[in-house]
């Protein structure tokens, strides 16, 4: 989870839209607008729907983490049972062989299923970002739609704003907003067995 953070931390949280601000103009002869900022780190911390994606995936980890050792401690045991028939002379030479290429065949399986498995995962972890960017992109777009703003942008602690005036900050509105919207998508996407069932 921490690369899924990472990368949602990397593309940042940029968003442009034209705005005329009380006539006034920049030195460039264009029309003067407000940046205003979201701390992106309240913003994980406190978003239902990045909270429930990164549930999801520490829940998908996990499980997958427990098939592999169950797959790595059945493969043990095989070898195990190899070895003990080799060694008590249970087994001519052609089955030692027939049974070792086997245990080697079925080795390189698990470890091609681990690849597999972890590369899926990645792929679907970083579609889950590209939905989580879109549904905030939207989100303030939509929350922009006066043209109050030239641009908002993300702020982290240690990221490359140094210093943001407060008054300049977003994000509680923001996060408010993503949140209901979230909600209200959860309770449209919810069947009345669902709710019984909660019930």
């Amino acid at each position: 989870m921490k690369k899924f953070v990472a990368l949602f931390l990397g593309l940042g949280l940029a968003f442009t839209a034209c705005e005329k601000k009380g006539g006034s103009t920049s030195n460039a002869g264009q029309p003067a607008g407000r940046i205003v900022y979201v701390n992106t780190d309240t913003l994980l911390n406190n978003y239902e729907y990045y909270k429930d994606v990164v549930k999801e995936f520490e829940n998908k980890s996990f499980a997958l983490e427990n098939e592999l050792q169950r797959k790595a401690q059945s493969f043990q045991n095989e070898v195990a049972l190899f070895q003990r028939r080799v060694q008590a002379g249970g087994l001519s030479e052609q089955q030692a062989l027939t049974q070792q290429a086997a245990l080697q065949k079925k080795e390189q399986d698990i470890m091609l299923y681990r690849e597999n498995a972890a590369g899926n995962l990645q792929q679907e972890q970083a579609k889950k970002t590209d939905e989580l960017l879109n549904n905030i992109h939207e989100y303030l777009k939509n929350y922009n739609k006066s043209d109050r703003y030239d641009m908002v942008i993300g702020y982290s602690k240690g990221g490359g704003v140094l210093y943001a005036k407060e008054d300049l900050d977003i994000t509680q509105e923001v996060l408010k907003g993503l949140n209901e919207e979230y909600k209200s998508k959860v309770k449209k996407t919810s069947t009345p067995a669902d709710s019984t069932a909660k019930k």
